[in-house]
């Protein structure tokens, strides 16, 4: 039997987070292996974050054209479908990880190709395409960042019919003339509004009643007006009870009511599920399949040595977030290797990732943008915070009007009135991504109302709006 490969840390999963966990641990002095039975870069470079927007930025830049005077009759035309997805293809490296691998190199990380399974404690064997099988062990840390994958309805006959899922979405080579998306989050909106630009013709289906029901209420309702004015059909409260493809290709989607939609292609975006069905949890007493719940800094409940960084633990679904995991995470994982007795794992603490609970931005691509940081009012109001929530309409700051004619958009400040700080910040309206960062620093920050009345936005900028938000506050 071949001998195990030691090392200090054993990552599974080489995506954004994989790749931050490893390079943490690495920058702290720990030797570090990366398993990935995919390509190098994970989700968010081939099949999420990068293609999508790659996909959303002209139908975004053609949109605000059309707002501004002198521009507008430039820009009446339709997109360049086949440009647009060159370009795609060009931001995902034409779904090639060569790059990506230079980097594991340079920064001294082993990369062992295959499908990696946790088989008892601090031991990951690696199956090969070839069915070589390695085994890995780790002095410190095994860290679980497989990601997820999306999940789909247990609907009769669906695999038959191949339907989209986020993948499909993000990396078809044409454009379906008739779309039907199912779901009403992120990823339909995002991908109902760049499909819909491009050509095809969009119905979206949403089983609640309205978009982005993780957001405040207005956001969704904003994107859906803009939907629908794009020329989608929206439907609420509704779902599909089963769907077929014919042999000519055409999909029919039987609905709750009875009714029926044809279309070429049929998009699920109606979650995601974690991708730990076949990593060897049996093998530590975990269930194959399950998230997995872990502490602040990362680590498995009742482990000492496993981690789980990233969506596997469902703490804040976003690439963002889970890289910013993955730091706390290597740091943790350095100063127990190194013997550090105590933690920082207080609240803010240096091995404590605080802000999945308070402090989690996002923004949402479609036109208007969605953005948010923090806490809604009705999670402010359920976690027992005396709150009060401060609106205003930014079409009446200066730089909304200079931005685009008829800009709409709507913001929200959530005030904790017992400490004076921001618990939670929302935007909606054309560019407003570029301004949560700054709400994720007020709230992060826990800036005091009163200190950020002497934050003065530069004149004329759509940022005004932080200054109109504290004068209604203010009174």
């Amino acid at each position: 039997m071949t001998e195990a490969i030691a090392y200090d840390v054993v990552v599974l999963g080489a995506g954004p987070v994989g790749e931050n966990v490893a390079d943490r641990a690495r920058a702290g002095g720990l030797s570090a292996a990366i398993v990935e039975s995919e390509l190098v870069g994970g989700e968010c470079s081939y099949w999420a974050c990068m293609p999508s927007k790659a996909l959303l930025r002209p139908v975004i830049a053609r949109a605000d054209a059309r707002r501004v005077p002198g521009l507008r009759r430039a820009v009446q035309g339709p997109l360049d479908a086949q440009a647009v997805l060159a370009h795609r293809d060009d931001y995902t490296s034409h779904w090639k990880d060569d790059g990506q691998i230079g980097w594991l190199e340079s920064i001294g990380i082993d990369l062992y190709r295959g499908h990696g399974r946790l088989d008892g404690p601090r031991s990951v064997t690696v199956t090969a395409e070839d069915g070589t099988v390695t085994t890995l062990t780790a002095r410190h840390a095994v860290a679980v960042c497989t990601g997820t994958r999306a999940a789909l309805p247990p609907l009769p006959g669906l695999d038959a019919v191949k339907p989209w899922t986020s993948r499909e979405a993000t990396s078809a080579d044409r454009v379906p003339g008739r779309l039907i998306v199912v779901g009403g989050g992120v990823v339909a909106t995002e991908m109902a509004t760049a499909w819909q630009a491009l050509g095809s013709q969009v119905t979206l289906l949403v089983r609640g009643n309205g978009l982005l029901d993780r957001m405040e209420p207005f956001a969704g309702e904003l994107v859906a007006d803009a939907l629908r004015e794009a020329g989608a059909e929206l439907r609420t409260g509704t779902s599909v009870a089963s769907v077929e493809r014919s042999p000519a290709g055409t999909v029919t989607a039987t609905l709750d009511d009875g009714t029926t939609l044809e279309a070429d292609e049929i998009l699920f975006a109606t979650g995601r599920a974690p991708r730990t069905e076949d990593i060897g949890l049996e093998t530590v007493g975990l269930k194959p399949g399950s998230w997995l719940e872990v502490d602040d800094s990362l680590r498995v409940t009742n482990s000492t040595w496993l981690y789980a960084v990233g969506d596997a633990n469902h703490r804040a679904l976003l690439t963002h977030q889970g890289k910013y995991q993955a730091r706390i995470a290597g740091a943790a994982i350095t100063a127990r290797a190194f013997g550090v007795p105590i933690l920082e794992t207080d609240r803010w603490g240096a091995h404590a990732a605080t802000a999945d609970h308070d402090a989690v931005p996002q923004v949402v691509f479609t036109d208007p943008e969605a953005a948010s940081a923090g806490l809604t009012l009705a999670e402010a109001e359920a976690a027992g915070h005396r709150v009060r929530a401060i609106d205003y309409d930014m079409a009446n700051v200066a730089g909304s009007g200079l931005y685009a004619d008829g800009y709409t958009g709507r913001a929200r400040m959530i005030v904790d009135l017992d400490r004076e700080i921001l618990l939670g910040v929302t935007f909606v309206g054309p560019a407003v991504g570029e301004l949560i960062h700054s709400a994720t620093i007020a709230i992060a920050g826990e800036v005091p109302i009163d200190r950020l009345w002497h934050a003065v936005p530069a004149y004329p900028t759509i940022s005004e709006v932080w200054l109109r938000l504290l004068e209604v506050y203010r009174g």
